[in-house]
């Protein structure tokens, strides 16, 4: 069957592309988490629960830095003070079958953004598709070290400060496996999102909705929104917000100047067809 030109697509036509390029995601990351849940076991032991063992890597460099400034930390403890357990009968396995799909989804990122390119790129000029390649490869690395920010940095902060935290020496913490695969996965999930926020603001600029001069009118308004998501996703304190800040403002700026070569772009190629 021959493909339909896209402008002689109607709107159900749009929608059953999408079904099968929604499809072809599916399978994807279905394959990949049927791979991920043969090796389960060697990826609970060497990257689920690594973060709540004392030689996980980020505790042994901030105990290191605080012995060096010869602050007293919780970094530099033998052990985590907390029991991972499985409250009901089916705790285990659901968390095996979502931390499958998770990686799946994880390493099928690449793949993920090639079929939404796919999508999208009808719609577009021939040397905009051009770009394409370079396009999935910066929303790729993006994703991924904004999952490798919220694995190393943001879930071991986490992890550490809330299995220490303690109302009475008669309360231990058993935490539900559920409860900790859900705090893994959100800050690993949500840290990749918030570093694809320079690709977002690429589109938004390319369809009109944000200029550069917004996104700098509203700067200051975005600093105090990016503290708050801080404070939600870190522990409370003003150390572990500042280090999950200083990225996301990095990346904010970055967008200004993505969006202002957008802008540029632009008006180049009204003045060729003026």
């Amino acid at each position: 069957m021959t493909k339909k030109d896209v402008n002689d697509m109607s709107f159900l036509d749009h929608l059953e592309d999408l079904r099968w390029h929604l499809i072809r995601i599916t399978i994807a990351v279905i394959s990949v988490g049927t791979l991920a849940f043969i090796f389960s076991r060697q990826l609970f032991k060497t990257v689920i629960f690594a973060p709540i063992e004392m030689d996980f890597i980020t505790y042994r460099l901030l105990c290191k830095a605080g012995n060096y400034i010869g602050a007293e930390t919780t970094f530099c403890n033998e052990e985590m003070p907390m029991i991972i357990q499985s409250r009901t009968m089916a705790g285990q396995f659901s968390a095996d079958i979502w931390t499958s799909v998770l990686a799946g989804f994880v390493i099928s990122f690449p793949y993920v953004i090639y079929q939404l390119w796919k999508f999208i790129s009808p719609g577009m000029h021939e040397n905009e598709k051009k770009h394409s390649s370079g396009f999935i490869i910066i929303s790729s690395l993006l994703f991924f070290l904004g999952v490798l920010f919220g694995y190393y940095i943001i879930c071991p902060l986490s992890i550490n400060f809330l299995a220490n935290y303690s109302i009475s020496p008669l309360v231990d913490n058993q935490i539900d496996i559920g409860s900790y695969i859900a705090l893994v996965r959100a800050t690993a999930l949500a840290s990749g999102i918030i570093f694809e926020l320079p690709i977002i603001i690429y589109f938004l600029t390319k369809v009109g909705l944000v200029t550069p001069e917004s996104l700098k009118k509203y700067r200051k308004y975005a600093l105090v929104v990016v503290l708050i998501v801080a404070a939600i996703i870190t522990p409370p304190d003003i150390a572990s917000q500042i280090i999950v800040a200083i990225p996301i403002l990095v990346l904010y700026q970055v967008s200004i100047y993505i969006s202002k070569v957008v802008i540029r772009n632009q008006e180049r190629k009204e003045k060729k067809h003026a």
